[in-house]
């Protein structure tokens, strides 16, 4: 395998679930996975990451619209030190801007999709403080 032509655009922080009951979706996958509860919003619920190996989380949002049968509807959120400079590097690769978010906490990310129509989400790093609830660093 070869490697890439230039560093990583970002690393892969969390997978974000659209769920028709948040709260419930998420004490399953607290109770899979053995974590706790990070942040929980009224609609936003955030477990941690747990002891074992990995270093992702999930975090559980209601859905806007309702999943074919069998599928789950996930979105990989990545972490990025400069948001212009991932979505100019990603739009190189043959991906592009869905939409820019405006959250209620002030917070702005970037939705953007893959070469394939796949949705990701591009984020500044955690503050400080919640990277420290999350990571335990």
């Amino acid at each position: 395998m070869t490697e890439p032509a230039q560093g990583a655009v970002g690393w892969l922080r969390a997978l974000v679930v659209d769920a028709d009951d948040p709260a419930k979706l998420a004490a399953f996958w607290q109770a899979v996975l053995g974590v706790g509860v990070v942040e929980q919003m009224e609609d936003w619920v955030q477990l941690g990451v747990g002891s074992g190996r990995g270093r992702v989380y999930l975090a559980f949002q209601p859905a806007t619209d309702a999943a074919p049968a069998g599928r789950m509807r996930l979105r990989p959120d990545l972490e990025v030190e400069d948001m212009d400079v991932a979505q100019g590097r990603i739009e190189a690769l043959g991906g592009r801007l869905v939409e820019i978010v405006h959250e209620r906490t002030g917070e702005t990310h970037r939705r953007m999709a893959d070469p394939e129509g796949n949705e990701f989400t591009i984020l500044a790093p955690l503050p400080a403080d919640l990277a420290k609830q999350v990571y335990g660093d």
